[in-house]
């Protein structure tokens, strides 16, 4: 398996989360790329950290949104970022984070989360209206996508996630 750079960037160009991970493989849902526990991680140029518990990532083909499906015992099975179309390229894979996020808790709670930084943030970054557009239709989408465990949602990680815990 060869490695590969997972950098998400704010919408202005500045880093956010960037680590590297196990490029595991493509499927019908798009590239996986798995992180062991212990990976490390950061945000920006704030003080590293290490991951407790292995996840897979998912980079969908031509969609704005990223998802991450994390081994229990975390307490949030799945994430979604929604983020501009993942870019692969010269051993990374890219992406400008959106703000908004879907989260499936364990316990099955859905979560919208950070709505409140995407208004902040259209302001900050002036996101084209076009970009709005398409963070809220991609946030609204995996609401029901993950809400309804259909498509990726519905235990296509199971697979990839063996190959790194």
């Amino acid at each position: 398996m060869s490695e590969v750079m997972i950098i998400y960037r704010k919408y202005g160009g500045s880093l956010h989360w960037h680590h590297p991970a196990r490029l595991l493989g493509e499927d019908e849902h798009g590239t996986w790329a798995g992180c062991p526990s212990g990976t490390v991680t950061q945000r920006g140029h704030d003080p590293k950290t290490v991951l407790p518990c292995a996840s897979v990532m998912l980079f969908p083909r031509n969609a704005w949104w990223t998802a991450t499906f994390n081994a229990a015992p975390n307490r949030c099975a799945i994430y979604c970022d929604i983020t501009t179309v993942p870019v692969r390229r010269d051993g990374r894979i890219t992406m400008a984070d959106l703000d908004l996020d879907v989260l499936r808790m364990r316990d099955g709670r859905l979560i919208l989360d950070d709505e409140d930084e995407f208004a902040v943030h259209q302001v900050r970054y002036a996101y084209p209206e076009e970009i709005v557009r398409q963070a809220e239709r991609s946030a609204a989408w995996l609401m029901e996508a993950v809400g309804a465990r259909t498509g990726p949602f519905h235990g296509a990680h199971d697979h990839w996630l063996t190959q790194v815990t």
